[in-house]
Order: structure tokens, then sequence, then C-alpha cells
């Protein structure tokens, strides 16, 4: 399975603009900038997609893992935060941090945290963004 995405850049880093679209057409020419990415501009960037991305896999992940043990969830709430600090090797993505709230009817903690952990160690979007220190703030509501 392959999924696309294009980016279409026009003029220099600091002053020029971009698009971005998905295959599926949820991003249409989205708007993205220098601003939008290292300032507070008008439009996406590519840390808050991977954000949104590794969200939903992992809140995917967490649903199949509780599934799997006949203790479907009644709703999962995830949020991603990306942080991208400068090292020697220039701008890079060190650490994503996920904090989910989980109703999930008759679990108990102890089993619920050892299926968000396994969510979280596999989820597509956590292997491939293994170089990052990746932690999880996991609780019941």
């Amino acid at each position: 399975m392959d999924r696309t995405a294009s980016a279409v850049w026009h003029g220099n880093l600091k002053e020029g603009k971009g698009t971005l679209s998905t295959q599926s057409g949820t991003l249409h020419e989205a708007q993205y900038s220098f601003g939008t990415r290292f300032e507070n501009g008008v439009g996406t960037n590519p840390e808050e997609l991977i954000a949104a991305a590794h969200a939903g896999c992992f809140t995917m992940a967490l649903s199949g893992q509780l599934t799997s043990v006949e203790l479907p969830p009644e709703s999962l709430e995830t949020t991603a935060t990306v942080t991208m600090e400068k090292t020697d090797d220039g701008p890079t993505v060190t650490k994503i941090h996920l904090v989910t709230r989980a109703r999930v009817p008759g679990i108990e903690k102890e089993k619920f945290c050892e299926l968000a952990k396994k969510a979280k160690e596999g989820c597509p979007i956590s292997r491939l963004l293994k170089a990052a220190e990746i932690t999880l703030d996991a609780q019941l509501v």
C-alpha cells in the first residue's frame, strides 16, 4: 500500500511560500512557509502533520489492542506534541509526547497501561519515528 502527498515551493527559504496536498484531497494546497514552521505564521508545517499522523496512528493502534482483548473503547482522545530542537546537525525532531485519555468500560488500569505501551511501540508511525524519544501519558477517564 502506498500513500502520496506533494509539496510545491516558490522562492527562497525565508520569504518563499509553498503548498501541501494529499492523495485523498484532505489537504489541497494547504499553505506552509518559513513563518508557519519556525514562527507563528498562518498555515501548517511538517512537524504539525507528523504530530497529527502519530496521534491518529497511535489511537487506532490502541483501539486495536483493546478490541483484541474484547474491551473496545468507548472513546480515545490523543494529542501528540512534536519537539524540534536545534542540534549540531541542524533543526531535528528530538521528541514526541503522546497524551491519551480513554474511556474503556471494564478495564483495569494495569491492563490499560500495558496495552497502551504496546500500541505506542507497535504503531507504524512510532516505528518510523523511533530516532526520536517517544513518551506516553495514558490515563483512563
